[in-house]
């Protein structure tokens, strides 16, 4: 028993010589050799699953362009995401590709069959049982460990690389609400709705679609998002902006809706809205011209800068000044509903983009037909445009000279008061904000009331002239139903045409500084009072045969 007790023992202990011996072959194999190859491979596999590193080269992975937005996703938004999946997946299979193949397929294999590592067979028999017996076990279990060790350590590599790339992510994610907050803001804070200027449209606009200036692709997600927080990439290279504060606004912007033009100036600054309503020959488009002209009237002394928004606009403008050079008339406005004519008014710092409608007449002969005018839903103040000589009460109190020179002033088919119950009603209803809106009541034809020997001559204060000639329950509702209301009366002809008064002009322009000085532009003293009673005008001169005969003279502005 005692012969056979040491011979169990000779064997545990040359059982575990053996083991031993192939631990320490296995640590030599993994620390000198195969943890630091398996490793190297994989680091290599990750970093070339990061590429391609080769300028042109096309990567399959990239999905590119899609057809709605032509533009490719930020790289950021999936991409990296993808990148890093794949050179994660590409490092862990080369660790385990080198284990298999050679280690396992080929030295182990061939030290197990009595051949070196390089596959030649050993000569000597015991050379051979060497290499079966005491190398090839610790050298498979040498590749073993040091794969396993290699993919723990590659794998904790990943994880860091991961964790790292989550917060760049989740950095770039903050920036998409942060840099759209940051804009919204700013228009907020300065009072930048957008509308879209084109008839049939009126449409606001909270983001405009951005045409690429290299292929003309049409871009409707021109902001920070999934394409880009600070560029979006177009389908031909091309880089664009994703925010005004980067220089979208140097894009051409189309509006959304009628994908028609849109000024430059859009975005940039606070749109004042503001139409002129009247009846068909009650003068709205001489004195829109005449506003128009005098805005350019204060801008050459320097009080404005004036500037058209479009090619347009100053297009448009010229037609008409033609026109009325050639005529000395207006044709009456045609065509549906109005496109604004849109200037960049500016003061000091502080500057609007101004939209001025010109309707047809036609537009306030019914409540149905107010109801069609959707840019009446944008209006930030009226200009209710009063032709005193088409209100039954006036032309009744007028001799038979003075309704010549009325008939032929071309007075409108329809009063000022007619004019304004068509308007009030459906105002209100169309933009809920009546009450805090102002109200510049322009009498227009002043040239022809300053003939009339039948009617007092217009003062300094339009709204007791009103009053006295019988439009006293027009000044009153006004006065009722409108924020502020402000009275002025203006000679279009004097204005407008061939050797047109300078002074003149710029009394037509103040209707609109008084309402561009209710958005908060500085052109309140442009009005004569600081915006307080911006309807005050200087009393006309009289000649002296005219005034000891007591009757109104010719007007003659001041």
């Amino acid at each position: 028993m005692n012969a056979g007790a040491g011979g169990g023992g000779i064997e545990v202990l040359v059982l575990l010589v053996l083991f031993g011996w192939a631990g320490m072959v296995a640590a030599a194999v993994c620390g000198f050799r195969t943890l630091w190859e398996f490793l190297g491979r994989g680091v290599r596999a990750v970093w070339h699953g990061l590429g391609p590193w080769q300028p042109g080269r096309t990567d399959p992975r990239l999905t590119g362009a899609g057809s709605g937005e032509p533009a490719h996703l930020a790289y950021w938004w999936r991409q990296s995401w993808a990148d890093a999946l794949s050179a994660g997946r590409a490092g862990l299979r080369a660790v385990w590709s080198a284990f298999t193949d050679p280690w396992l397929h080929r030295i182990t294999r061939n030290l197990f069959h009595g051949r070196r590592a390089s596959g030649r067979r050993a000569t000597a028999p015991l050379y051979r049982m060497l290499l079966a017996a005491l190398i090839a076990p610790g050298t498979a279990a040498g590749a073993l460990v040091g794969a396993v060790l290699a993919t723990l350590l590659l794998g904790a590599v990943l994880m860091l690389f991961a964790l790292l790339l989550a917060v760049v992510w989740l950095g770039w994610a903050a920036g998409v609400p942060g840099l759209r907050g940051l804009e919204r803001g700013r228009l907020l804070l300065r009072g930048i709705r957008v509308k879209c200027p084109h008839p049939g449209c009126y449409a606001p606009v909270p983001l405009a679609v951005h045409r690429c200036p290299n292929c003309r692709a049409r871009h409707g997600e021109l902001r920070p998002g999934r394409y880009g927080v600070l560029w979006h990439v177009c389908r031909c290279g091309h880089r664009l902006p994703a925010s005004r504060l980067l220089g979208r606004g140097k894009l051409t912007a189309l509006c959304p809706r009628c994908e028609q033009f849109l000024p430059g100036a859009a975005g940039t600054m606070r749109v004042v809205h503001t139409p002129l309503v009247g009846g068909t020959s009650s003068g709205k488009t001489m004195l829109m011209a005449a506003m128009v002209e005098g805005l350019h009237a204060w801008s050459r002394q320097g009080e404005l800068r004036v500037k058209y928004a479009t090619v347009d606009d100053q297009r448009t403008q010229t037609g008409i000044s033609q026109e009325l050079n050639r005529t000395g008339w207006a044709h009456a406005t045609t065509g549906g509903q109005p496109r604004a004519l849109m200037l960049t008014v500016a003061r000091g710092r502080r500057r609007r983009l101004l939209y001025l409608y010109d309707p047809m007449g036609e537009s306030v002969s019914d409540a149905e037909r107010v109801r069609a005018q959707q840019y009446l839903a944008h209006a930030d103040g009226v200009v209710l445009v009063a032709d005193a000589l088409a209100d039954p009460k006036v032309r009744g109190r007028l001799g038979p000279a003075d309704t010549d020179r009325a008939d032929r002033a071309r007075p409108s088919a329809q009063g000022p008061w007619e004019t304004y119950q068509r308007l009030t009603g459906e105002l209100s209803a169309l933009t809920g904000r009546r009450s805090r809106m102002p109200v510049a009541t322009v009498v227009t034809k002043r040239d022809v009331l300053d003939q009339l020997t039948s009617l007092p001559v217009p003062g300094a204060r339009i709204e007791d002239w009103l009053t006295e000639v019988g439009l006293g329950t027009l000044v009153r509702a006004l006065g009722h139903d409108f924020h502020a209301a402000r009275y002025w009366a203006v000679s279009a002809h004097a204005a407008t045409g061939t050797g047109p008064l300078e002074s003149e002009q710029r009394r037509a322009a103040e209707p609109v500084l008084w309402l561009l000085a209710a958005s908060g532009l500085r052109t309140g003293p442009l009005t004569g009072s600081g915006g307080s009673t911006g309807g005050r005008l200087v009393r006309p001169r009289r000649r002296p045969d005219e005034a000891e005969e007591g009757h109104a003279g010719r007007y003659s502005p001041a």
